[in-house]
């Protein structure tokens, strides 16, 4: 029985060159650097963001585009809409 790591004689173990390790691979440290800089955008936004304060919207009628701005008090169906 040959040693544990070893491999079997009649396996067949394919060298892999030093130069296809996963490190020397261009487009891995690309997608890295991609992902990097993803992350530090979306921290150099949230930092910007809130040095900025809200303004309030300022809007006529009971809602902005359509939706409205406070929940409802009565628990009741809607009003009917006349036809």
């Amino acid at each position: 029985m040959p040693p544990l790591g070893k491999a079997m004689p009649g396996a067949d173990a394919v060298p892999v060159p030093a130069r296809a390790a996963w490190y020397r691979q261009p487009i891995v440290w690309l997608g890295v650097a991609l992902f990097v800089a993803s992350l530090a955008g979306c921290v150099w936004i949230i930092v910007v963001a809130s040095h900025h304060p809200d303004a309030p919207v300022e809007h006529a009628g009971r809602g902005l585009f359509g939706v409205p701005s406070s929940a409802h008090s009565s628990h009741g169906p809607p009003p009917a809409k006349p036809q």
